[in-house]
């Protein structure tokens, strides 16, 4: 069985999993692709033999929706992390937006930030980061498809993208930043497709346990 799940904020992925395993009863149950905890949106699962598919769907495109905070950043990149630098946000028009971002589109290299579930030499990232460690990662090679402004007001750049697998929205909302001449995080993020798997087909946990149960 594969399922379309509603990750809600400040869940794992794994939470979702561990959810899903304990109503349906499945012992072999799996995702498609990790979202982080402040994170929310589609999260594709499988179980059973279903979940050799899930290769196969992580491997599709993703649509996200992003609230990016300028002129603060954290170490995380993301609105659970410290505040590392602040920086004043220059006076900025929706054209000088609207340019920065489609200058992200295209095939390009990525480097995975130290607060990720990527493995290095076995380890998980985070596990690194959360003890101060930084290590050198190797950027890999990612491809923004589309990318548009949906609002912006000072502080914070309402933007909807979709790209290649792999790619760390975080990061890609630094670079904006970056290239807007101040320095940001994510304060929200939402993913909105896998694939064709879409957040408007979503189930929420509550509502698989009552379909489930009846």
């Amino acid at each position: 069985m594969i399922l379309n799940m509603y990750k809600p904020k400040g869940w794992t992925s794994f939470d979702v999993v561990k959810k899903v395993r304990s109503i349906t009863k499945e012992k072999k149950v799996g995702h498609a692709g990790t979202l982080d905890p402040f994170a929310e949106g589609v999260l594709i699962l499988g179980t059973g033999k279903d979940t050799k598919r899930l290769s196969d769907i992580s491997s599709s495109n993703k649509m996200y929706k992003a609230v990016l905070k300028l002129g603060v950043q954290t170490d995380s990149l993301d609105i659970d992390g410290n505040i590392t630098s602040e920086s004043k946000v220059p006076d900025l028009s929706i054209d000088e937006i609207k340019r920065v971002l489609k200058s992200t589109l295209g095939e390009q290299l990525q480097t995975p930030p130290m607060y990720s579930a990527k493995k290095v030499n076995g380890i998980r990232l985070y596990k690194l980061a959360r003890k101060n460690i930084v290590i050198k990662r190797e950027p890999s090679k990612i491809h923004i498809y589309e990318i548009e402004l949906i609002h912006y007001s000072v502080p914070l750049v309402t933007f909807q993208v979709t790209c290649s697998k792999g790619t760390y929205i975080r990061v890609l909302g630094s670079e904006i930043a970056e290239k807007l001449g101040t320095v940001g995080h994510l304060v929200e993020l939402i993913r909105i497709g896998v694939g064709d798997y879409m957040l408007n087909h979503t189930v929420h946990i509550e509502e698989l346990q009552e379909q489930w149960i009846s």
